[in-house]
C-alpha cells in the first residue's frame, strides 16, 4: 500500500503527496530568495515523518516548536501531518515561565528550536532539536542515498479526527489552554475559505502572520499549498519589505491584522509602492478602521473583512469586498459549512431575526475541545453550539458585526490578552495591592492594556518601573501601555470590579 493510502479523506498530508506527484517542479515556498518546490517539500516532509517514527514517536504525541516563519516549520507540520503527530507551535514572543507553563500542559515528545531562539529553549527543560536545514536533515535519519530505513517507513494511518495542531489562546482565568484543531478542522475550514476567498494555482501568497497562530496556517497558508500557489513566507512582517515583495514577487494576496495595514500605509515607500498584482488582502484579529479602508481602497486593493477564533479553525464569518465600506465595522455572513446564531446571554435560547446576543458556532471546522481540560471543554459548549463569548448585532440580512465581549480578553495587534493573567504578573509586585486591565481601543493595534493600580499600605507606585516588571515576566504585546495609579478600584456592591468604568476612565469618556 502507497503512503498515505489508508488516511482519512481529509487529511492534511494527502495534500502535498497530491501535488508532489501532479506539479513537484512548481515553486511551493520562496523565503528569502530560496525556492522550495512542491516535489521537494513532499520529499522532506516525507523523510522527516519517517525519521520521527523511528526515533521513537507514535501517533498521537505531540510534538513543539519555537520559532519565527520559515519552510523548514511548513515542513515539520506536514511531516507531523503525515504520522500522526500533532505540531504544537509555541509563541516565541512569551518569557521562559510562559512557555515552560505550555510546554508542561502539552508534554512534547520533542521541541524544534530555531537558532535565533536556542538561548530560550535551553531554560525549558524539553528535549530539543535544531529547526533548520541541517537540523531536520539530521532528524530524518536518512542514508547516504537519501533512502529511509524500512521499518521507519512503514505508514500508519491518520485519521480524520487525528489532531494536527494544538494551539494556545489565552481565556478568562488568563491561563492559556491547547485548543486541538483535527485534520478536519483544518479541511473544512480551508474548504470553506477557498468559496469564499479562492487562491488557485496562478496566486502568489504573501504570508506574514507568525506561525504560532492558527492563522498563519489556516488563513491562506495551508489553502495555497492545497492549490498549487506560490507561497511567499516572511520570517517576521516588515512594513517596507512587504511592500517590496508585493512588487517584486507579484503577490495577489495576503492576509494581516489591522497592525500590519496600518504600518504598511504610514510607510515611507506606500505611495509608490507598486500594488498593481495585488487583488485582495485578508484582514482579521480587529475590525479595519474605515480610514484605514479608504486608504487601501484608493489604492486599487479590494479589503475582506472577517472574524474568527481559534476554536473555530478560525473562519467563521466574511464580509465582501463589496461590503468593506459601505458595511464598515460589520464582520460579515458565515463562511460556508459554517452555522452561527445568536444566544440569549440571560436565558441561553437562541434568537430569531435582526438583534443582540452571544454568537454560537457549529460546524465541522469547531475543535473537539481543549487539550486535557474536559472542564473548559464543557464550559465552552452548550446543546452543540461553540460559545464564542462575544456580542454580536444581526441585521436583517443576516450579516453579523461583533458589538463587543462577555468575556473580558482584549486583541492587541491579533494576540489575544487575557487580564487576569496580566493582572497577576502586576499584584505580584511589593508595591501593588491590586490591580485591574481593562483593552482599550489603539488606532494601530486594534487595542492596547490599560492597567489601574492600587498601592500597598505604605508603597508607592512607579508606572514606568511597574510596566519594566511585567515586560521580564510577560510577553511585550501583553504589557499593559499605560499604568494609572488609584486609590481603589470601582466595584460592584457584590465585590466585582467594575471594569465598563475603568475602560471609560481610560478612554477619557468618564
Amino acid at each position: 500500500m502507497s503512503p498515505g493510502a489508508s488516511d482519512g479523506l481529509h487529511t492534511v498530508g494527502r495534500w502535498i503527496r497530491d501535488r508532489g506527484r501532479s506539479t513537484p517542479e512548481r515553486v511551493a515556498i520562496r523565503c528569502d530568495g530560496e525556492a522550495t518546490t512542491y516535489g521537494t517539500l513532499d520529499a522532506r516532509s516525507e523523510r522527516l515523518a519517517a525519521g520521527l517514527r523511528a526515533r521513537g514517536l507514535v501517533p498521537g504525541d505531540r510534538v513543539a516548536s519555537l520559532t519565527a516563519n520559515r519552510p523548514e516549520h511548513v515542513e515539520l507540520l506536514l511531516a507531523c501531518a503525515k504520522a500522526g503527530l500533532a505540531l504544537v507551535p509555541c509563541n516565541w514572543r512569551l518569557t521562559v515561565p510562559e512557555l515552560r507553563d505550555q510546554l508542561g500542559d502539552a508534554e512534547p515528545a520533542l521541541l524544534l528550536v530555531d537558532p535565533e531562539h536556542a538561548a530560550k529553549a535551553a531554560e525549558l527543560g524539553v528535549p530539543t532539536a535544531t529547526l533548520d536545514r541541517e537540523g531536520l536533515d539530521a532528524l530524518a535519519d536518512r542514508t547516504r542515498d537519501g533512502v529511509v530505513p524500512a521499518a521507519a517507513a512503514v505508514h500508519e494511518p491518520v485519521a480524520d479526527d487525528a489532531p494536527l495542531l494544538i494551539v494556545y489562546t489565552s481565556g478568562t482565568t488568563g491561563r492559556p489552554k491547547g485548543a486541538v484543531l483535527t485534520h478536519a478542522n483544518c479541511f473544512w475550514t480551508n474548504l470553506a475559505l477557498d468559496r469564499t476567498v479562492p487562491i488557485g494555482h496562478d496566486d502568489v501568497v504573501l504570508a506574514v502572520l507568525p506561525q504560532f497562530h492558527v492563522g498563519g496556517w489556516n488563513v491562506q497558508p495551508l489553502l495555497a499549498l492545497w492549490a498549487g500557489a506560490t507561497l511567499v513566507l516572511e520570517r517576521r512582517f516588515d512594513a517596507e519589505r512587504a511592500l517590496g515583495l508585493i512588487a517584486s514577487e507579484g503577490v495577489t494576496t495576503m492576509m494581516g491584522v489591522p497592525a500590519n495595514y496600518a504600518a504598511m500605509a504610514d510607510a515611507a515607500g506606500f505611495a509608490a509602492a507598486d500594488l498593481r498584482t495585488l487583488r485582495s488582502a485578508v484582514v482579521g484579529g480587529a475590525a479595519m478602521p474605515e480610514s484605514l479602508l479608504a486608504t487601501f481602497a484608493a489604492r486599487g486593493v479590494a479589503i475582506v473583512q472577517g472574524y474568527g477564533l481559534t476554536e473555530a479553525a478560525p473562519n467563521v464569518l466574511c464580509l465582501a469586498p463589496e461590503d468593506a465600506v459601505t458595511h464598515a465595522g460589520w464582520a460579515g455572513r458565515p463562511y460556508p459549512h459554517v452555522e452561527v446564531a445568536l444566544r440569549d446571554p440571560q436565558g441561553g435560547g437562541l434568537l430569531e431575526g435582526p438583534g443582540t446576543g452571544e454568537l454560537v458556532v457549529r460546524g465541522p471546522s469547531v475543535f473537539p475541545g481543549y487539550w486535557r481540560d474536559p472542564e473548559a471543554t464543557a464550559a465552552t459548549f452548550a446543546g452543540g453550539w461553540l460559545l464564542t463569548g462575544d456580542l454580536a448585532e444581526r441585521d436583517a440580512t443576516g450579516r453579523y458585526a461583533i458589538r463587543g465581549r462577555r468575556k473580558e480578553i482584549y486583541i492587541s495587534g491579533g494576540e489575544n490578552v487575557a487580564p487576569a493573567e496580566v493582572e497577576r504578573v502586576l499584584a505580584a509586585h511589593p508595591a501593588v495591592a491590586e490591580a485591574a486591565v481593562v483593552g482599550v481601543p489603539d488606532a494601530r493595534w486594534g487595542e492596547t492594556g490599560a492597567a489601574f493600580v492600587v498601592p500597598a499600605a505604605g508603597a508607592t507606585v512607579d508606572p514606568a518601573g511597574l510596566r519594566a516588571f511585567a515586560a521580564e515576566r510577560l510577553a511585550t504585546f501583553k504589557v499593559p501601555r499605560t499604568v494609572a495609579v488609584v486609590e481603589a478600584l470601582p466595584r460592584t456592591a457584590l465585590g466585582k470590579v467594575q471594569r465598563a468604568a475603568l475602560r471609560e476612565r481610560a478612554e477619557g469618556t468618564a
